[in-house]
């Protein structure tokens, strides 16, 4: 796909918008971070060309001026929620954010617990930061948030959480995920901030949605379709609009808080320094866009990636399918068709004409390729090699040999007691890394792993988590169709 995105433009515009910023409050900003710091692969989707450690970079250009704030909800702890990119709890990714901060040279000077009501699980994680000694802070949930403002805003509300002592005048407070309190984080420390005579100030970098890109356009279109299960949806900033006469693209919690938000600023700081919540940004990506043509057809992927994700989600767990019947509505509003999407045609083709599931991979260079499921190797596994001999220019030849492929399989039935004995993808590539001691062509295809790495895979059934885990980490698109390839209930 070509690119669509300026990326040094847009770190270097977005590094002096935040300098601004922090000018304009006297040399203290509390930056809440949005999405994720690193690794944004949803942004990196949507925008070709932007790279997903793009943020993180644009950080390291003013390191020093940097400390970080990793806020956690205590419910989110409770509950085990995790990741859905990554498959790890909330806790788990705190720890997992700070050693990939700080060996960024990143000063993390804390870990504050949000919604903390004496929860078992945030109880055992405090006793963990504890004994490896990382520093915490607790803020408690405060009765009538978010319109007690008087409450909310005195000695009983923020002040009862615990202050943060920062040092540097850029504090990023960034979390695992959605819903961990970072908003109230930083108005908490503002708070206290003020208390002690401290000038200091708050801003919000939210990458989506594009607040300079129209409200239909595709690209924020995506964005809702990422946060379909959160039902937020894009709206055109009504205090915006009124303040300057400029039509903007917001978020719809923001707006409906904002003047909550505004009231709270204004008995924090005396006044409120924003009219609107498109005034809280500092986000510059609309204006690293440098094809916008690239977008949008990037941006209509991604949006019928979501709508597979979570029609198969709907599959497995027999949940609602709200979210699916709102990304059906989505895909409406931007003119797309699951039809149009070219690796599941082919692979849906594929299935009919040999009456076994398949896959089917879109290349770099536009190419399809097809895989499907035989007696020693899954779709996914046989997907793999036949994209890997396509980008690696090597003939339709056997690479593995059936001989290194049956005593795995061997292995799986008779003595793991495993019913499926083809190889899962992940399997496979161990037998191409061990054929590569004897077979140079194996070693060739190892050697271009990195070239799928954004493309497009499409499966006629619902392959295993092993298969879905191994091409999310080569960095592959996995979408498949809600369907089970046997009859029966479970399907682990």
């Amino acid at each position: 796909m070509r690119e669509g995105f300026d990326n040094a433009k847009y770190i270097q515009m977005q590094a002096e918008r935040i300098r601004e910023r922090i000018s304009q409050f006297g040399g203290k900003l509390y930056l809440e971070f949005g999405g994720k710091i690193f690794d944004d692969l949803h942004a990196s989707r949507v925008l070709p060309g932007f790279e997903p450690d793009s943020k993180i970079r644009m950080l390291q250009s003013m390191a020093d001026d940097v400390e970080i704030i990793i806020a956690v909800n205590a419910n989110h702890i409770e509950a085990n929620k995790k990741r859905g990119d990554l498959g790890i709890t909330y806790d788990e990714d705190v720890l997992r954010l700070m050693d990939i901060l700080q060996s960024m040279g990143f000063l993390v000077s804390n870990v504050v617990i949000t919604h903390y009501a004496n929860q078992p699980g945030a109880d055992a994680f405090c006793r963990r930061l504890d004994a490896l000694g990382i520093a915490h802070a607790l803020h408690y949930p405060i009765a009538g948030y978010p319109y007690d403002i008087d409450h909310i805003v005195s000695d009983e509300g923020y002040g009862k959480n615990d202050y943060v002592p920062t040092t540097r005048p850029l504090v990023v407070v960034t979390a695992p995920g959605p819903g961990s309190g970072k908003m109230a984080t930083c108005l908490s420390q503002l708070y206290h901030e003020h208390k002690r005579g401290v000038e200091a100030g708050y801003a919000k970098y939210e990458t989506f949605p594009i607040w300079n890109l129209p409200l239909q356009h595709p690209v924020n279109i995506a964005y809702e379709a990422a946060t379909v299960d959160l039902d937020d949806s894009n709206a055109i900033d009504p205090f915006h609009l009124e303040a300057y006469g400029q039509t903007t693209v917001n978020y719809n919690r923001d707006i409906e808080v904002f003047p909550v938000l505004k009231t709270m600023m204004e008995k924090i700081m005396g006044e409120s320094p924003y009219l609107s919540p498109t005034d809280m940004g500092v986000n510059m990506v609309g204006y690293a866009i440098s094809d916008d043509d690239a977008v949008r057809e990037a941006a209509n992927l991604e949006i019928m990636r979501r709508f597979f994700h979570h029609a198969v989600e709907a599959k497995e767990t027999g949940c609602d399918d709200k979210a699916v019947k709102k990304l059906e509505m989505l895909m409406n509003q931007s003119g797309i068709a699951s039809s149009s999407f070219p690796p599941r045609t082919a692979a849906m083709l594929k299935e009919e004409t040999t009456g076994t599931p398949a896959g089917a991979m879109l290349l770099p260079d536009g190419r399809i390729v097809t895989g499907k499921t035989s007696n020693l190797l899954g779709a996914a596994s046989s997907l793999l090699m036949n994209a890997l001999k396509a980008v690696a220019g090597v003939d339709d030849i056997d690479v593995i040999t059936d001989e290194a492929i049956e005593p795995i399989c061997h292995l799986k039935t008779d003595h793991l007691r495993s019913r499926n004995p083809r190889l899962h993808s992940d399997e496979t590539l161990i037998a191409l890394s061990i054929s590569s001691v004897t077979e140079p062509l194996a070693e060739r295809l190892i050697d271009h792993l990195d070239d799928l790495r954004g493309c497009d895979a499409f499966f006629s059934v619902i392959v295993s988590h092993t298969d879905r885990k191994l091409y999310r980490t080569l960095g592959i698109n996995l979408c498949c169709e809600p369907k089970y390839e046997q009859h029966r209930f479970y399907h682990k």
